[in-house]
């Protein structure tokens, strides 16, 4: 008797399908959420490489006009750490490298001029561990015994206001995700009451036909369902494309700390589930909807 309730009540209630632009709101949505998570899994992958990169990092610069001095300071220091238990590489920057970096800026010409700027002598440390407060102070206190014109500076502090706004993006993707979701749940909330509104009638009569408020709801779910699946792949193939080429564009920079943004395996399988969670959403609010609408006016 149950089975033949429920035939009837979808014989009756055909127009309970939430077409039109459903599908392609879910499929916007869906993408714009791919997008905002590839872009915060992006940052954290990023953030994280920089940060695994250059902990425990140190530079060590031998400021000193006079070269003969600067050399003798900065092979003090050179002999000091490479007798240190604790640091685990100890790399002097050659002077070329230097020049280069500073040719754009400075001219060609400006590192072998007989009046150039003196260029301090630079020296990259490795640390066998993070650098804390207590093991920086520690450091540069040795160093500046053998080398009183060294400057010691932790690596991570250069780059912990990029770190920081690279929080800030990742809160925001999390943000827009969430604003997000709760759209799209708006959006089906508004839909599923539009089909209760249009289809009143006939559900008055699935009712005196013994039809209950369950077995209506599971056909606005089974509408709900198909629109959210075929906008959450819509929208995972709009999300993904949006992706790879942003991608494409940033591997185009050629630069090691961007390269560190890319996405690993478990990023994309994450990704893929996103419109997974999407029609679960859509299905779960439709249900509701429909359930507390009836409540109401029946």
């Amino acid at each position: 008797m149950k089975a033949l309730r429920t035939a009837a009540s979808d014989r009756l209630l055909p127009q309970a399908r939430i077409a039109g632009p459903m599908p392609w709101v879910i499929a916007i949505m869906i993408a714009l959420t791919v997008i905002a998570a590839g872009a915060g899994l992006g940052l954290r992958n990023l953030t994280q490489s920089a940060r695994s990169e250059i902990e425990g990092g140190l530079t060590v610069q031998i400021v000193e006009g006079r070269p003969a001095e600067r050399e003798r300071q900065t092979q003090a220091t050179l002999s000091l750490l490479n007798n240190l238990q604790d640091v685990a590489e100890v790399r002097r920057v050659p002077d070329e490298e230097l020049d280069a970096l500073l040719e754009p800026w400075l001219g060609p010409q400006a590192a072998t001029a007989e009046d150039a700027l003196p260029v301090p002598a630079m020296i990259d440390v490795k640390l066998s561990g993070p650098v804390t407060d207590k093991r920086l102070k520690e450091l540069r206190a040795k160093i500046l015994s053998s080398a009183p014109a060294a400057r010691v500076d932790a690596q991570a502090r250069w780059l912990q206001p990029v770190f920081d706004a690279a929080a800030s993006l990742q809160w925001l993707a999390v943000g827009l995700i969430v604003l997000l979701a709760g759209t799209s749940a708006a959006a089906v909330w508004l839909a599923a009451r539009s089909a209760l509104g249009a289809n009143h009638e006939t559900i008055e009569i699935v009712h005196l036909l013994g039809g209950t408020d369950a077995q209506i709801a599971r056909i606005f779910q089974r509408s709900v369902a198909f629109d959210a699946v075929l906008g959450g792949l819509a929208g995972l193939a709009m999300g993904l494309a949006a992706v790879l080429l942003l991608g494409k564009q940033f591997a185009a920079l050629d630069s090691g700390m961007v390269a560190g943004g890319g996405l690993g395996p478990a990023d994309w399988i994450v990704l893929a589930f996103i419109p997974v969670i999407g029609v679960v959403l859509a299905v779960l609010t439709a249900r509701l909807t429909v359930l507390a609408v009836l409540r109401q006016i029946l």
